[in-house]
């Protein structure tokens, strides 16, 4: 169908032929490799290159239709997914307290995003890459909107929870202000070491929390990866059907950009919800700085809902095909009809979806080298960096003494900065330069190479104060403290007068509690050896009252005080320079991984790749690497059903263990790089459309 629109010459749609082809099929030879604008003026605007969705078209939305547009909508969608991303792995730890969630369920909660992709990628990269791509992802983004309601959905059926609404003004104005009293000294006491008494130990908690919350949220996560799956492989394709090769770089490289935007901002956002307290409408009598306080982590939520329901809408409104890409894709197509120019080895033909044209199509992918080991040495690539990409927060507060707002910024910022930098900078030389495969191939075994070494280094980058600051053996349990029934005590670490820091004041054998200036001061504490010297640690409220000579057994809440500032600017340093050449390559790999397979499996490949990703990266490599973080563990929480999670890691022996484990399966990936670059010396990345046009048109003159 033709859809009625004025040209320049005033000359409406109806008068012109009603496809492209018949449109096509009137010009001369000489007309046919003109300017293209001239021939773009000619065309007529048929459906599948028109804006709008059933009555909802016309000149105005038409003008949306274009690559700039296109490449804006994707980096937006590209920033809110990365935003969510980011946003559920800071207000993890929230909903773990606020429902009782042990870490091992919230661990196979995340995976929920992962298992549905891997088994849904390739089916719905294949039918929705024949389809209306734009409307598919729309179903994706709807898909990804009841993700964001069913995360939120707990909090509007349990509430606030009695624990959180048992620490407001309102709630506390009917109580007994005796009865409060005692309940806060029954709480201090379980800190406390109790040779002589079992009463008012510390115990564990036989509640849970409720499954349904658990349910709730991992069938949210299913729904997730099938709207991610839609979004992300169906996207980019279209995206770069859409795109004129020469310009799919910088356009490509904005996109990743705005991507790489996307943690900072979910970060950002936790943060401030966060700090709301869980029943908004209530007085706290706690702020933030309490580890009772639960924050308002399901308010980002319904923002996420809000913008991506909008944008759904936006994106199901684009064209099948960008009028420009349509007509030029058309113009080749009668070139090549007229002898005007040599068919390539790609087919660009559509087929109908089948089954057995399923089975052909993922035979054929199989079969192309380029594409498998491309796949196989990113598989490799991100089972060795996905730890850092997850954890990295956990190791800059677990090795160099950060608070977890300090570790956030750094990962969330500073690695960001140095990441856009690269990918903008990667982009804008391919465009500039349009070097060849094997150049681009070159650069990735060069990239990967340096990470290595950035990697391994990693394991020499430790705090040597921070390992002797503490008094941790892996028995936590030891004769100053055996009998004071420390095993079910919370970890609420104190600073002895010896200068080391002990799990809770329980482990440090004190029997007395006393605040003094606001913060807890415990005493007699068998564990710490009485030392005359002055201490100080670095949550106190008022430090120039406790740099006083001492000559007592006593400990202060908080750790002591450990400087690892220069270690951490090392880390920190070598941290951004490998996200600044990691990012360089970013571009050009995506553009030998899609230029080598046939434009008709583009789709398909995307999806293939996505499912042998989280087949053999995305699932098991956290599970890998969270055992070895076990495996560095010193101590351990204990809970009713046995162990809980770690409290003090083995430093040295947790940056050998991830680092080494890391850089071998980002070393194996670079060799398979290699592979990359041998068979990719043939392989056209940019378009050659003027050398083309100059040919042709010396074959007409001749």
């Amino acid at each position: 169908m033709v859809i009625s629109r004025e040209n320049k010459n005033g000359i409406s749609n109806n008068d012109k032929p009603r496809t492209i082809e018949d449109a096509l099929s009137q010009l001369s030879n000489d007309k046919l490799i003109g300017n293209f604008d001239d021939i773009y003026q000619m065309m007529p605007l048929t459906r599948d290159t028109s804006c709008g969705i059933s009555f909802l078209r016309g000149p105005i939305l038409q003008k949306f239709a274009n690559k700039k547009v296109l490449v804006l909508i994707y980096g937006i969608l590209s920033l809110v997914f990365a935003s969510a991303g980011s946003y559920f792995n800071a207000t993890i730890t929230t909903i773990e307290k606020r429902y009782k969630i042990p870490s091992k369920n919230m661990g196979i909660i995340s995976v929920g995003n992962d298992v549905s992709s891997l088994f849904l990628s390739a089916f719905i990269a294949y039918y929705g890459g024949k389809r209306h791509r734009p409307r598919w992802i729309a179903f994706g983004l709807i898909a990804i909107v009841i993700y964001c309601i069913l995360t939120a959905s707990p909090h509007f059926l349990y509430g606030a929870g009695q624990e959180s609404l048992s620490l407001t003004v309102e709630y506390r104005g009917s109580k007994n202000q005796q009865e409060t009293q005692e309940a806060l000294l029954v709480e201090n006491r379980k800190m406390l070491c109790r040779r002589n008494s079992t009463d008012g130990i510390a115990e564990c908690e036989v509640d849970g929390g409720s499954l349904m919350p658990q349910i709730l949220l991992f069938v949210a996560q299913l729904i997730a990866g099938v709207g991610q799956t839609l979004c992300s492989t169906l996207g980019i394709s279209y995206m770069d059907d859409n795109i004129k090769k020469s310009k799919t770089p910088a356009l490509m490289s904005i996109s990743f950009f705005m991507r790489l935007l996307g943690p900072a901002l979910g970060y950002a956002l936790a943060s401030y919800c966060l700090k709301i307290y869980i029943a908004p409408d209530l007085t706290p009598v706690i702020n933030n700085k309490d580890p009772r306080w639960i924050g308002a982590w399901f308010i980002g939520w319904i923002v996420f809902a809000v913008v991506l329901m909008f944008f759904a809408l936006a994106v199901s409104m684009l064209p099948k095909e960008l009028p420009r890409s349509a007509v030029r894709k058309r113009i080749e197509e009668e070139k090549i009809k007229r002898g005007l120019k040599q068919v390539e080895k790609s087919s660009v033909g559509d087929t109908e979806a089948s089954i057995s044209d399923m089975i052909v199509t993922f035979k054929r992918l199989f079969k192309n080298k380029v594409f498998m080991l491309m796949n196989v040495g990113g598989i490799l690539h991100l089972f060795g960096f996905l730890p850092y990409w997850i954890y990295t927060p956990k190791l800059i507060e677990t090795l160099y003494h950060q608070t977890a707002s300090a570790s956030s910024f750094y990962t969330g910022t500073l690695a960001i900065v140095f990441s856009g930098i690269g990918v903008l900078i990667g982009g804008v030389f391919i465009s500039k330069f349009k070097p060849s495969a094997r150049f681009l191939a070159m650069w990735h075994i060069i990239a990967g190479s340096l990470c290595l070494m950035g990697i391994i280094s990693y394991a020499f980058i430790g705090c040597e104060e921070s390992d002797k600051s503490m008094s941790i053996h892996r028995n936590s349990i030891v004769p100053c403290n055996q009998d004071c029934h420390c095993d079910f005590v919370k970890y609420s670490p104190v600073c002895g007068t010896d200068g080391l820091t002990y799990i809770s004041a329980c482990h440090a054998g004190c029997n007395l509690i006393n605040v003094k200036n606001g913060t807890k001061q415990f005493s007699e504490c068998s564990c710490v050896k009485s030392r005359k010297e002055s201490f100080y640690t670095p949550f106190s409220h008022n430090p120039d009252s406790l740099n006083e000579v001492i000559d007592e057994q006593i400990a202060i809440s908080g750790p002591c005080a450990v400087n690892c500032q220069r270690e951490l600017f090392i880390f920190l340093a070598v941290m951004c320079a490998m996200k600044f050449i990691g990012a360089t390559g970013r571009t050009s790999n995506f553009l030998v991984s899609i230029r080598c397979i046939d434009e008709k499996d583009k789709s398909v490949a995307i999806g293939l790749g996505a499912t042998l990703v989280h087949l053999f990266a995305f699932i098991p490599s956290p599970i890998l690497f969270g055992y070895l973080l076990d495996k560095s563990c010193l101590v351990f929480g204990k809970t009713c059903s046995g162990t809980g999670n770690c409290w003090i890691y083995d430093g040295e022996t947790l940056r050998y263990l991830m680092n080494y484990s890391a850089a071998l399966f980002i070393g194996l990936g670079t060799l398979v790089d290699v592979g990359v670059w041998h068979y990719v010396k043939d392989l056209k990345i940019f378009d050659d459309e003027d050398e083309d046009e100059k040919n042709e048109i010396t074959t007409i003159r001749l």
